[in-house]
């Protein structure tokens, strides 16, 4: 028996009409949904079978989810459709010599890293080391408001080329190697802002006093960690 023309058009007009609806739709359409923009005794179910079925080898599926139909991603293009990107962040001076401290001095609270540099530090210095993997919290401390003490992750090791903590170089060998000297005249706007040229670059950190001796300990640890890095440079 030949198929009458007009309800042939009259069926693929009806599957355009459900294509256009579960594109413009934002949420699964249920059967309810979809039989209230077709003729009255339309197959809804049928329409739809056919519809998921001319779809089922191309790019988008017709999938029904939720109690719905909707259009998705085939499953096996996912993985093709995701993209991943490198990018190289330099870390800040004030995240390095952060660092430093924590691997030289851990487990090591926030307000004795800041008692270590001379200047307070945002939590935003934490927060970036803690998203490169290479700090992490290591218990409380038993004291009033029982402040978060800090830690290097083996991360920090294998970025670092280091084995454990006990290959990070002292200060003589940094010394030896001509990786740290004397610490360098201030400049007068230095001596009048009371801070060093790399600190007012990290916008992230106050000075609280002059600097101290402790200067030379954290420029120390800083200029081992820099070395062994490339400069500071983060992978992630």
């Amino acid at each position: 028996m030949t198929p009458d023309p007009t309800e042939t058009d009259a069926r693929a007009d009806q599957l355009r009409l459900l294509e256009a609806l579960l594109f413009a739709a934002s949420a699964p359409v249920d059967d309810d949904n979809i039989a209230q923009r077709l003729p009255q005794g339309c197959d809804v179910v049928g329409l739809m079978a056919e519809l998921a079925e001319h779809y089922r080898a191309r790019g988008v599926n017709v999938v029904r989810v939720a109690g719905g139909w909707t259009l998705r991603t085939a499953p096996d293009l996912g993985p093709r459709l995701a993209l991943e990107q490198t990018v190289t962040r330099k870390l800040s001076r004030a995240a390095i010599e952060t660092l430093a401290i924590i691997a030289y001095h851990q487990p090591v609270t926030r307000a004795e890293i800041e008692e270590i540099r001379g200047v307070v530090i945002s939590k935003g210095t934490l927060d970036t080391l803690m998203e490169a993997g290479w700090i992490m919290p290591k218990g409380r401390r038993e004291t009033p408001g029982r402040p978060v003490a800090w830690a290097t992750t083996e991360h920090f090791l294998s970025h670092f080329g280091l084995a454990s903590r006990s290959d990070l170089p002292g200060i003589e060998e940094l010394k030896a190697a001509g990786l740290i000297g004397p610490r360098p005249d201030l400049t007068l706007a230095e001596t009048v802002h009371g801070t060093d040229a790399a600190d007012t670059a990290d916008s992230d950190e106050t000075e609280d006093e002059e600097p101290d001796d402790t200067d030379d300990d954290v420029e120390a640890e800083a200029a081992s960690l820099e070395t062994a890095s490339g400069d500071g440079e983060d992978p992630a």
